[in-house]
Order: structure tokens, then sequence, then C-alpha cells
């Protein structure tokens, strides 16, 4: 024992706590350090989690007991605060790279989509498009909830990383253009917007009609159904579906700009 140091603490008389000491030493059984420094909130959570039944028997006070166990007045290996915070802080990044290292789970995986072809292409992308390797934007016409015709441009990768779509693989949605995506034009009230989105810049052009340049390759999508081809690595496809009166999707593989 450390008497030099036990001695002084709390101001307690010295025969008094070596007395107490002694019969702590004399009944404790050692238990084993749970390697799971995560469990505690704090440090003086982990020394409580070191007081057994003796300790608080023969000391009657938890802060006598809990300043014990720091300054290493009992049997066993203690850590420091220091060394706490450390394994803490150690714990805590592992954690996180755990979590980072950890692949997450599709939100269209265990989902029957045989019925609903547009969820099926959303769900043969959604990995990809997750994983950034895949650009893909979404056109929708059809019937909002007030039976008002809308249409839009959605990039469904930022779709994908601000909100939960589980629900529209579940059919418990429905996937609709909104004023904050890309493009949105209600035909009704001829209300319309258009916004940048993490992965495209919109850009009008007079004769062209609407264009998207991909912010990663800097690649310019056409959207015009017109045209032979929508733009280098870039692909149009026209989604045969009785789901919405319209859709087209439009796929660009991204290369990084040289």
């Amino acid at each position: 024992l450390k008497q030099s140091k036990c001695t002084q603490v709390g101001g307690h008389d010295s025969a008094r706590v070596r007395s107490r000491l002694r019969r702590m030493e004399e009944g404790y059984v050692s238990h084993q350090y749970e390697d799971s420094i995560e469990r505690f909130a704090s440090y003086e959570d982990y020394l409580d989690s070191e007081i057994t039944h003796q300790d608080r028997f023969y000391l009657e006070e938890d802060e006598l007991a809990r300043q014990l166990v720091e300054i290493g007045c009992r049997k066993g290996e203690v850590l420091s605060r220091e060394e706490f915070t450390a394994r803490t802080e150690a714990a805590e990044s592992a954690k996180k790279a755990r979590l980072k290292n950890t692949p997450k789970e599709l939100a269209s995986a265990q989902k029957d989509l045989t019925d609903f072809p547009f969820l099926r292409h959303l769900a043969a992308r959604e990995g990809l498009v997750g994983s950034g390797k895949l650009s893909t934007i979404i056109f929708i016409r059809d019937k909002n909830a007030k039976g008002q015709e809308i249409s839009g441009y959605i990039d469904y990768g930022h779709r994908l990383k601000t909100e939960n779509f589980e629900p529209y693989f579940e059919r418990k949605r429905r996937l609709l253009p909104r004023p904050s995506d890309l493009s949105f034009y209600n035909w009704d009230t001829q209300h319309s917007t258009s916004n940048e989105s993490p992965n495209f810049q919109i850009m009008p052009d007079h004769e062209q009609g609407l264009l998207f340049k991909n912010k990663r390759d800097r690649k310019v999508i056409n959207v015009d159904p017109k045209e032979p081809t929508p733009g280098d690595n870039s692909k149009r496809h026209d989604i045969q579906t009785t789901e919405y009166t319209q859709v087209v999707i439009f796929d660009h593989m991204t290369r990084k700009k040289s």
C-alpha cells in the first residue's frame, strides 16, 4: 500500500484509514477489469466500477473509496485519469473507423419490386449512386396530391443522402419532384424553380434547352429528347411503367477532372 499518499486523503484520521484499508485488503477479491472503456460515461463512473462491496462496507463513503482507488491504494491495475482519457479517445476513434468501414444496408434490400419497373431501376442504381461511382438524374412527370400536373429533374444521389428511401421502396410514399430539386414545374400554377445540387450545376441554354454540368468531371448532360445522346459517358433510359405518367433516367459515369 502507498500509505504515504493514502493517509493524506480527505483529511481523515490516518490510523482509522490504515485500519480500514487493511480490512479492505484482507476481504478484497480482485475482479477482472473489463476492457470496454466505452461503457463509462466519465472517469468517476470508471472509479465507481472499481469499488467493491467490501470497499463500501469498510469505508462507508463512496467519495473516499473513489479517491483511494484513484491514487492506487488497492490491488490490481487502475487507470489514471490521463490513461482513461487516452483509452476513451482511442475507443471512440476505433468505433468511428468501424462504422465508416461497415457497408450500409441499402434501402431497397429485401424489397419485392417485381411489379414496379421504376423502383427496380432505382434499386439497381442505389449502391453505385450512393458510393458516388454513378451520377443519376431522374425526370418525372405526374400529378401531385392535389391532382396538379408537375414535372421536374431530381438529383438521385443528393436525395439518397438527404432522406430515407425505404418508404419509397416500401411504396408508402411516391417519389415526386419538389421545388428544391434541380428543376421543378407545376403545369397548373405555372410555378417553376431551378436549383444547383452538390452534384450538378444548371446551365440554361436558349438553343439547347436545359443542360446539367456534372461538378465532378465537368461533363455536360443534355436532357433534350431530340438529341441522339445526352453527352459523354451519359445514357438516357425511357422507363416503361404505369407508376407515373412519364419517367426518364439519365445515367452519367463520373470521371475525375484530370
